[in-house]
């Protein structure tokens, strides 16, 4: 008849088997917050003007982060030994976004290089970016043309 020793065992190596792969379900890093100062100090409109503001729909907005998270994930780093442009080639501030409601149920979302960033002296940057066809009934990229 077995033990409970020789039947905790097993358990065990499995748990210790299984417990780095935790690791790999990482949380999306939350946003840093300003103090409780610092937000003091700010100041809201009692109406924000619609000439300088942008309306995006929550549909355009689900079909930008999904198109996003493909085309910069946010735990990606960049390579070892990168050069300062390709560093900031891994910043999605680097990037302007277009987005087009085609039908009901498809989005385009267009990535482009933001001008002027990432030139560094060496040029505009010309070949990065992509765009994403989202159908936005099932949630998923249809095609992407980069």
């Amino acid at each position: 008849m077995p033990t409970i020793d020789s039947l905790k065992r097993p358990l065990l190596l499995a748990l210790c088997a299984l417990l780095p792969a935790c690791a790999l379900f990482q949380r999306p890093p939350r946003p840093v917050r300003a103090s409780p100062q610092e937000a003091a100090g700010v100041e809201f409109p009692i109406d924000v003007p619609n000439d300088s503001s942008l309306h995006l729909t929550g549909i355009q907005l689900a079909a930008i982060q999904l198109a996003m998270e493909d085309f910069l994930p946010w735990d990606i780093k960049p390579h070892k030994g990168a050069t300062p442009r390709e560093e900031c080639l891994y910043r999605r501030d680097s990037y302007d976004v277009f987005v087009t409601s085609h039908s009901e149920s498809l989005v385009y979302v267009d990535f482009a290089a933001r001008p002027g960033a990432c030139e560094m002296g060496l040029g505009p940057v010309l070949d990065m970016g992509a765009v994403y066809a989202i159908d936005v009934k099932n949630w998923r990229i249809l095609a992407v043309q980069h």
